[in-house]
């Protein structure tokens, strides 16, 4: 038996330096250098509704996926029927994520049928009116596949954004899914909301295509646009006024490259001008097709494109190896560092819409932190008065156990970087009365057996083990619970239920096995007559 408690009460130490151990960075904000290598760095990290920050719903606009893939396949089939020898008229993308297709001739229907099963697999006709002298075939993404694509879609601009907010350095970011097209973003401690803003909501495009200095601008603008070629704006700067305007550019319409094949991106400083520009590098495949595509257009200029917005439009002199390029313009270092982690995140697959917007001030988060504790202690303050006034020396041990429990829940938070929200602060006062309960019951069984007459020792092991059972069923019953709140739950109610659960575990081992040990230990080393219970 002494063997036994000796054991015990090394687990119960070891588990309170343990706690200790992980909350020296949250108590302590500056600790000794000589000691500092030997903590943890990471302290409790405090939800939105704690220390402030930007809570933002976004709408995926999947349709618009939808569009540009129907956009990408139809100069994609265009020249698959030159190259097959039908005669049309026209192709172009009609309404939605629909291709309209004019055949010159009826026969053309079938050749066209055959290069959609061997190439566009995703493409069905939705409709063929007959023409004086052809057809006009109207073309569709499957229905199937279009599902696909949107959830898809909904996935890849999770993902993006996920990465883009990492790489922004956000700690405890929260980044879900919300209903069929929603993401749910909450950015705790983030001091600049519009820069956070035009970083998640950046499609970040980026286009290689070639300035089509065959056709005419002044006649593209006139409305005149030469078929394969679409009108995109940059920015210049006039060098004798210093002010900003708009210059338009008459580009193929084609992309001869994305930034799919971007490696990385980086921020570099001009040598001549001193001013920020992106260094970008394409991986293997992307290195080969910028080397052929440079090779293919010696002496024609190539139009970096971002987001519809032409950043430089540089003449090729030479066949570019080695698969590096530059983007400049008119950036600040801030825009530049956002526009390198975009084009690093990758591009999002669709628009991103933001329905929702609310941004908690720190005052009001130091508000809640004060509201919360000030809860919390009044609660426990009350918790102890009561357990010692109704148990005496006994509810001072319960009451003990209630402080080990409230460091044990702190410490795991703190061990597993989990984030402290409100709900959780709630979800803790919570665990805080079950574990007061779990010791109410044992105290109340221990009680019984010292009335009919059953010695302390006695009355302790029959007390524990006869209340133990219905502990168990209450404990477990409340972590059932809680996890159904996790699986099913968003937000805060996930906050409440994490706390919970941790509190749950922790006041299992602090009601249980932490004053059993303490009842042991003074029970067995000092003769005691009458149990102050």
């Amino acid at each position: 038996m002494i063997k036994s408690l000796k054991i015990r009460i090394a687990i119960t130490v070891a588990a309170c330096l343990v706690a200790l151990y992980f909350l020296v960075p949250t108590f302590i904000t500056q600790i000794p250098s000589p000691w500092n290598d030997y903590f943890p760095k990471e302290k409790i990290h405090l939800g939105l509704d704690l220390q402030g920050g930007m809570h933002l719903v976004l709408e995926v606009d999947a349709d618009k996926a939808l569009e540009s893939m129907a956009e990408r396949m139809s100069v994609d089939l265009k020249e698959s029927l030159m190259e097959s020898k039908v005669r049309f008229r026209k192709i172009e993308r009609a309404t939605g994520a629909t291709i309209s297709l004019e055949l010159t001739e009826g026969s053309g229907k079938a050749t066209l049928e055959k290069i959609l099963n061997e190439q566009y697999s995703d493409l069905e006709i939705a409709s063929s009116t007959p023409r004086e002298g052809g057809v006009l075939v109207g073309l569709k993404i499957k229905d199937k596949r279009a599902v696909d694509l949107k959830k898809l879609t909904i996935e890849h601009s999770l993902e993006t954004i996920r990465n883009r907010v990492d790489q922004f350095g956000i700690a405890e970011p929260e980044i879900i899914p919300e209903g069929d097209n929603r993401i749910l973003i909450q950015l705790p401690g983030i001091k600049d909301p519009e820069r956070a803003k035009n970083l998640i909501g950046k499609t970040a495009l980026l286009e290689f295509k070639i300035v089509d200095d065959e056709g005419s601008l002044d006649e593209a603008l006139k409305g005149n646009i030469p078929e394969g070629s679409v009108i995109a704006y940059g920015s210049r700067t006039d060098k004798s006024t210093g002010q900003k305007g708009s210059q338009p550019y008459l580009l193929k319409s084609k992309a001869l490259m994305t930034g799919a094949s971007l490696e990385t991106a980086k921020v570099q400083i001009s040598d001549r001008f001193g001013e920020p520009n992106i260094s970008i590098k394409f991986n293997s495949q992307g290195a080969a097709d910028f080397d052929r595509i440079t090779g293919d257009n010696v002496r024609k200029r190539l139009a970096i494109v971002l987001d519809g917005v032409v950043h430089s439009a540089p003449v090729i002199q030479e066949r570019i190896s080695g698969g590096q390029a530059q983007i400049t313009g008119s950036f600040t270092m801030d825009e530049a560092r956002d526009l390198a982690i975009v084009l690093r995140a990758g591009a999002l697959p669709a628009p991103v819409n933001i329905l929702e917007e609310r941004t908690v001030g720190p005052s009001l988060g130091s508000d809640s932190i004060k509201q919360g504790i000030m809860a919390t202690l009044i609660g426990s303050l009350l918790v102890i008065i009561f357990m010692v006034v109704y148990y005496r020396l006994s509810g001072a041990v319960a009451d003990l156990a209630v402080i080990i429990n409230i460091f044990l829940v702190l410490a795991v938070l703190a061990a597993f970087r989990a984030t402290l929200t409100l709900p959780g602060i709630a979800g803790m006062l919570l665990t805080i009365g079950v574990a007061v309960d779990a010791n109410i019951l044992i105290f109340e069984r221990i009680r019984e057996e010292l009335r009919t007459g059953k010695t302390i020792r006695l009355a302790l092991d029959t007390g524990y083990n006869r209340a133990f059972i219905t502990i168990i069923d209450t404990h477990i019953t409340g972590i059932v619970s809680a996890i159904f709140l996790i699986i099913f739950g968003t937000g805060p109610i996930k906050g409440f239920a994490v706390t919970t659960i941790i509190g749950l575990l922790a006041s299992l081992f602090t009601a249980v096995f932490v004053t059993r040990v303490i009842f042991d230990y003074v029970t067995g080393n000092y003769n005691i007559k009458k149990l102050s219970i």
